[in-house]
């Protein structure tokens, strides 16, 4: 598939053109394909650049945000439309930010994945299922640029083309395989779930960290960390393009005695501007100069259970009683052609198999995941292989000191 069916819709970048396309979609019927493009890699942040619609009787827009920043006038019209949409947690949040809210959604790649298609890539999905192939050349793109160049605008329309048909393939695939109210249950969570809680300690999500091991150098790493983000978000770029997580990390291991020291790390070199490598070390300074007792910890402060590593140590029973519920997942989610990750979180096992319940019975256990959050499908069917599992478990015997080679103890 080349070409939209009515060819490449027109931008629509200026308030007239934005209510004529309202009237448009409020008039047309059934559910509204939407997809949105970020320009992920090149601009801080992940607001849309781009926001395409299709919808029978409506045919296809494509809208650009920045000419056209409150699109709420057109999520009231679509109020009560059923949304599809490809991987909708993606987009959500940058459509809650023009205005836009669905009430209800059908996700494309979600219902894949319960589905048990091996490969839930959109156009991966296009083609094993209707049979089309899609041109994806143009998913990583600046799409902060403008004008769009048309190739780029063809690829965006046909995002939205066949979403639909996609939507209504699926759910009879769903259907069949009695898959469909567990697809709904989550897609009914997914459009009333808030907007995600802010992440805890960002930044230490710094590709490399597990490196750091001393609290000085974790707090060179948030001080880096932090100024890189201001510096990202006053500019409007990529935190990545300003510093790589690699050189935050190098400088913080070396921890440079001054700027020359600092511009001979990897990621600080000549080609860096003097103003740049200033404030970087400014950062290493910072850190340097905090207290002892203000220094981070070496982890991030949790909610829950231990890590699973520390299991065995801190509790046996409870390492016993994981292993055991990993097992029984893993067995259920592969007879029901599903990943194990959808049919149940990892995070609710862990934290069930850390407290369970006392009995641990399976209607004890189901409550108790439906309490952290599970699905009423996912705890009907995971609960019962829990309880069993959890039934069964049991403290390993202390493994005896090892005898000497002349079998002396």
């Amino acid at each position: 598939m080349l070409e939209p069916r009515e060819g490449i819709p027109p931008v629509v970048a200026d308030a007239a053109a934005l209510a004529e396309v309202v009237a448009r979609f409020a008039a047309g019927t059934g559910p509204v394909a939407i997809d949105a493009e970020r320009a992920s890699g090149y601009r801080y942040g992940q607001r849309a650049y781009l926001v395409q619609l299709r919808r029978q009787g409506a045919g296809s827009t494509l809208i650009d945000p920045v000419g056209c920043p409150d699109l709420s006038s057109l999520g009231a019209a679509l109020a009560d439309t059923e949304w599809v949409l490809h991987a909708a947690t993606q987009d959500l949040p940058c459509l809650a930010e023009l205005g836009m809210r669905p009430t209800s959604l059908f996700d494309t790649e979600l219902a894949g994945r319960i589905a048990g298609f091996p490969r839930v890539g959109l156009g991966p999905m296009v083609e094993s299922v209707l049979g089309f192939t899609l041109e994806k050349g143009h998913s990583a793109v600046d799409w902060s640029t403008r004008p769009l160049p048309e190739p780029w605008l063809r690829y965006a329309a046909l995002d939205v083309e066949v979403l639909v048909d996609l939507r209504d393939a699926l759910e009879a695939e769903l259907d069949a395989q009695g898959k469909l109210d567990w697809a709904k249950e989550e897609f009914a969570a997914i459009a009333a779930a808030g907007p995600p809680a802010p992440r805890v300690d960002p930044w230490r999500r710094t590709s490399g960290v597990h490196k750091v091991r001393r609290r000085r150098q974790l707090a060179a790493v948030k001080e880096l960390w932090q100024t890189r983000d201001r510096v990202a978000r006053d500019r409007d770029i990529s935190p990545g393009r300003i510093l790589s997580d690699a050189a935050i990390v190098t400088a913080a291991l070396a921890m440079p005695a001054n700027i020359h020291a600092l511009q001979a790390l990897p990621g600080f070199g000549p080609r860096v501007h003097r103003r740049a490598l200033e404030q970087w070390f400014a950062a290493v300074e910072t850190a340097r100069a905090i207290p002892e007792a203000q220094l981070p910890p070496p982890s991030a402060p949790h909610e829950g259970p231990p890590p699973p590593r520390s299991w065995a140590e801190k509790d046996p029973l409870a390492a016993a009683r994981l292993a055991g519920a990993r097992s029984a997942v893993g067995t259920l989610a592969e007879s029901l052609n599903l990943p194990q990750e959808n049919l149940v979180s990892p995070d609710l096992v862990r934290r069930v198999s850390w407290t369970p319940p006392s009995p641990a019975t399976a209607e004890a256990v189901a409550t108790a995941l439906r309490g952290h959050g599970a699905r009423s499908w996912q705890s009907e069917l995971v609960a019962p292989v829990l309880a069993k599992a959890f039934a069964q478990a049991r403290t390993p015997a202390p493994v005896p000191p090892a005898a000497s080679a002349n079998g002396q103890g």
